[in-house]
């Protein structure tokens, strides 16, 4: 499968290294974009060299040239992860501002999987507008929500739960957590 990730500006890194990890440990071909704010986040919350190493290629948000940003360029489907407010706000109202956008946009005009995981509480009417919005464009929106019928024990367990959620989104099997009724 082939799968981009996109990186914003919001806190929840740790949830973008460890999705990296799992597609590239099943052997999925992973493109990478990183706006200049995730880049940062990324920095502070996570292991930046690390994270490139799970991607076969990576992009820089102001590079509009590259094979993602046209329908014609074949994936399976894209996760942003996590997703800034301005970002979800830039696809919900079909602001092309960069290629993280424009892949976005990309993947619901030619009806592809989008998962979008926001990372901003509490939520102000214009976020739920835009969740909205974008959710009737054709993207899943999947904010980190915490669950606990999973019995989680530790950090990583919960940021599993998250990883397990989109990767089923994205039709790929995983074993990261025990399912309802398991």
């Amino acid at each position: 499968m082939r799968v981009v990730v996109a990186i914003t500006g919001a806190s929840g890194a740790p949830i973008a290294e460890r999705l990296l990890e799992v597609l590239k440990a099943g052997k999925h071909q992973v493109y990478l974009i990183l706006s200049k704010n995730g880049e940062a986040l990324v920095r502070a919350e996570a292991n930046l060299e690390k994270i490139k190493l799970y991607a076969d290629r990576i992009f820089r948000e102001d590079e509009f040239e590259a094979p993602l940003s046209s329908g014609s360029f074949p994936v399976d489907g894209m996760v942003v992860v996590p997703c800034s407010m301005k970002t979800l706000a830039a696809i919900a109202n079909g602001m092309e501002e960069n290629l993280i956008v424009r892949a976005a946009l990309v993947s619901l005009k030619q009806r592809r999987k989008l998962i979008l995981v926001p990372r901003e509480t509490p939520l102000a009417e214009p976020y739920i507008i835009n969740m909205l919005k974008a959710t009737r464009a054709g993207a899943v929106v999947l904010p980190p929500v915490l669950t606990f019928y999973h019995s989680p024990k530790t950090i990583q367990d919960l940021i599993d739960f998250i990883v397990g959620r989109i990767l089923e989104i994205l039709g790929i099997e995983h074993n990261l957590y025990k399912r309802w009724g398991e």
